[in-house]
């Protein structure tokens, strides 16, 4: 694949770091400490819970051609990417709660079923996510496995498959070769992680306009608004065939809505103003991740990423996805709307305000809800332009952290 020079820049470049040694390594803590003065009233400060010999940093992963990653990340002149990838693994723990999905013929494998790619800009901050259908057909490339073993390269395959191909590197570099994006940081979470790091939040609202029953998940819910956690919440995110018209695509949808709640969560105070919730979540989400050595090695990284998010306005907290079309060789399977996937790197290269378009059906997953409340209105942003407000192409489907959005239930 030819690399666009337009889109995929290096925006940061520095030479290999040396080890640190003893002194080095002193002056690091006590910069955390410094840190941990300066923004413990956020509860940002939790994250030192982090340790420098944890399990985490010893299994970090390297990402393949990735130059060495700046201590302060306000270094990228054009924001940094993240990648974020949920893997289907069977657990011990958890397996038995799976059914077919970890104990039948299925069993074998890690799959990576859910894919986003988190773009957060330079000034003024703005957060794009963008969910990548499991099922997109595209070319996975030659990668690197966890073992150092190469694996060929293949002309088109479900996304899902790139872990089972190459683990979390190997997603990495397939959704980079994608989008032209270059990817700074990464991270995948379990089955059993999903269920932790819910219950260390004290779990998510989410709204259902109909009620969901999936007996394929186990998912049972009647409409109206609930707080789930532990197994609910993970049902709730892998639910495909209770929502919209039982597709990939629908349950992408409902998933936003989970994770446009949980932003919300996040940084109105609840979690980020929350000393005591920080340090839980921080202690329970660096134990069920695997990191990318760019995130792992250096605990600062993620004071930062935390500070550099926390304002974020929610109209500028965008969830998309990826824009596709009917893979023709497989009805069950979908190929990358390029047209309309250009517009939409555009628009996050120019760190535009996104504005989506696409007018939601009975088929998606999420219906958005008018505001019953009158509606305060909003600061507005002194930067905004004609030009610095980009309104997506009707194929692009997703909503902002601002917007309320109910699951689009049905029983199946």
């Amino acid at each position: 694949m030819s690399e666009n020079p337009r889109r995929r820049r290096t925006v940061a470049r520095h030479g290999q770091l040396a080890t640190p040694g003893p002194v080095n390594q002193l002056l690091k803590l006590i910069a955390i400490g410094l840190a941990v003065v300066l923004v413990s009233g956020f509860g940002v400060a939790a994250y030192i819970a982090y340790d420098f010999s944890s399990t985490v940093a010893a299994n970090a992963v390297d990402l393949e051609g990735q130059e060495a990653v700046p201590p302060d990340i306000g270094e990228y002149e054009e924001g940094f990417n993240l990648v974020l990838t949920g893997v289907d693994t069977c657990e011990e723990k958890y397996a038995g709660l799976f059914g077919e999905r970890c104990t039948g013929s299925d069993a074998g494998g890690t799959l990576n079923d859910v894919n986003l790619l988190v773009h957060v800009s330079q000034e003024p901050r703005r957060i794009t996510v963008v969910s990548f259908p499991r099922d997109l057909m595209i070319p996975i490339p030659e990668c690197v496995d966890d073992e150092g073993n190469v694996r060929s390269a293949m002309s088109k395959q479900p996304l899902n498959t790139a872990y089972t191909d190459g683990g979390l590197n190997c997603v990495v570099k397939t959704i980079s070769e994608l989008t032209d994006q270059e990817i700074q940081f990464a991270a995948s979470v379990t089955f059993g992680g999903v269920i932790e790091i819910t219950n260390a939040i004290g779990g998510v609202d989410v709204c259902l306009a109909n009620p969901i029953k999936d007996r394929y998940t186990g998912l049972d819910m009647a409409a109206g608004t609930h707080t789930v956690e532990g197994l609910q919440a993970l049902q709730f995110l892998r639910t495909r065939h209770g929502v919209g018209d039982g597709s990939d695509l629908g349950r992408i949808g409902n998933q936003q809505q989970y994770m446009s709640s949980l932003a919300r969560k996040m940084i109105s105070g609840e979690v980020l103003g929350n000393v005591p919730v920080m340090l839980k979540l921080a202690n329970t989400a660096l134990s069920n991740l695997e990191a990318s050595t760019s995130l792992a090695n250096n605990p600062m990284t993620l004071v930062q990423i935390a500070l550099a998010v926390k304002s974020v306005p929610f109209e500028d907290i965008v969830f998309v996805q990826y824009p596709t079309g009917a893979d023709y060789a497989d009805p069950n399977k979908v190929v990358p709307n390029q047209e309309a996937a250009a517009a939409l790197w555009d628009a996050i290269e120019a760190n535009a305000q996104l504005q989506i378009t696409h007018q939601n059906t009975s088929n998606d997953g999420v219906i958005v809800q008018e505001p019953t409340e009158p509606v305060t209105e909003a600061t507005p942003d002194p930067t905004a332009t004609p030009d610095t407000v980009v309104a997506l192409p009707d194929s692009i489907k997703g909503n902002s952290a601002a917007q309320t959005t109910c699951s689009n239930g049905n029983v199946r």
